[in-house]
């Protein structure tokens, strides 16, 4: 945990966390272990393994270097997938409730959150979440009608695809004011760019499949807290609904971490270039990315992060022109998800869950590891090719 390794920097931290014991000819790297029960030489105790559904050795280093990672006193929690990391965190939501979601935010959260509201779980109501005011008011409605631990707040800063950013802190602080409990969802910015619990977040959330784990091999996701009573109701929440993860993808995840601060170096410092290359591209309509000092969210971004992400969106100026480019590209990838070590391209509307104020023509870019003078040429070729030549002929 944080409190195991007060000295070290994040980007140390994903290198040294969650490593084996120093003993003689032991391993460096933490072994797979492939066993689904365990041996029992006396009464079950708190804490003992039992069965492979509850806990695993090689779940044990993966959750120890996240929670480390994030600032957490405790391990952090895997789970299965990132969807299902979300209902463990929804389920703390009691039943008559209400949920505060931005209304740009991952799919799969906004309709999980909207499929429970529709069974009569909570209500949930959307908002701008960069729109401070807007989501305070929002809260001292709430607090009118709702009693506290009745309430949560789901933040994602930047948003997904629009990349909106929240003032976490003040907002936390309004929600923890009326007794909401908050929920941050931190896959975008992973803990080298920002670290939700040190704002006061109560649990955080991961879709380790993107940047943790950073090479499209894997589903998984995670939760982190420093509160040993919401650890507790999220593990139990795991074990009893079984959203739990294989030791496999858990190796394979820890594996990927050890490099994730080199590779979010990477992905940040070319999505800064091609963001100011496509801001002066005449095809492109805008630029949505907080490193820009036009960008709505910049200084925002700049006083809460370390760093901007590898994240970019383009306006483009339809859907045809939009198409164009994912379909002309050759070096970027078409294909949803994010955070992995090649670059993606997709126009975020194909997808039929994605809210109906994402722009048509919008399209997101995952920002990879690759030469940045090769991801701009082809981009660029592929602007050109979508808009036949037009516009000053590039």
């Amino acid at each position: 945990m944080a409190t195991d390794h007060p000295d070290l920097a994040p980007d140390t931290l994903t290198v040294a966390a969650g490593r084996p014991p120093r003993e003689h000819d032991a391993p460096v790297n933490v072994p797979i272990v492939l066993s689904t029960t365990y041996h029992e030489t006396r009464a079950p105790q708190p804490g003992d393994r039992i069965y492979a559904r509850g806990s695993s050795p090689t779940w044990d280093p993966f959750e120890e270097a996240l929670g480390a990672l994030e600032g957490a006193d405790l391990p952090a929690l895997v789970f299965g997938s990132g969807l299902g990391a979300a209902a463990a965190a929804l389920s703390l939501v009691p039943t008559g409730g209400a949920v505060v979601m931005p209304r740009h935010a991952y799919a799969g959260s906004i309709s999980l959150a909207g499929d429970l509201a529709a069974q009569g779980r909570f209500e949930l109501l959307a908002v701008d979440i960069a729109d401070t005011d807007a989501v305070l008011g929002t809260l001292d409605a709430l607090a009118h009608r709702f009693e506290a631990g009745q309430v949560m707040l789901w933040l994602e800063s930047p948003t997904n695809p629009m990349l909106e950013v929240a003032d976490l802190a003040v907002l936390t602080d309004a929600a923890h004011a009326h007794g909401a409990l908050v929920v941050a969802d931190n896959t975008f910015n992973t803990p080298m760019v920002h670290r939700p619990l040190e704002a006061g977040v109560d649990v955080v959330l991961h879709s380790v499949t993107k940047w943790l784990a950073g090479h499209s091999d894997v589903v998984l996701g995670a939760l982190a807290t420093s509160d040993a009573a919401l650890r507790g109701r999220l593990l139990a929440h795991r074990t009893l609904h079984g959203a739990i993860a294989g030791p496999f993808e858990v190796w394979l995840a820890l594996r990927g971490l050890r490099t994730l601060a080199l590779r979010m170096e990477r992905s940040q410092s070319t999505a800064a270039f091609l963001a100011l290359h496509l801001a002066d591209h005449p095809a492109v309509r805008r630029v949505r990315y907080p490193g820009l000092a036009s960008d709505p969210g910049h200084e925002r971004a700049a006083a809460q992060f370390n760093g901007f992400g590898g994240i970019v969106s383009i306006e483009l100026d339809d859907v045809a022109t939009a198409d164009a480019v994912v379909e002309a590209v050759r070096l970027w990838l078409p294909a949803t998800s994010l955070g992995g070590v090649e670059s993606l391209v997709e126009r975020r509307r194909r997808q039929p869950a994605e809210p109906a104020t994402v722009p048509e023509a919008l399209v997101r870019l995952s920002v990879g590891i690759e030469n940045p003078e090769d991801l701009w040429a082809d981009l660029e070729q592929a602007l050109r090719r979508a808009t036949g030549g037009r516009d000053g002929g590039l």
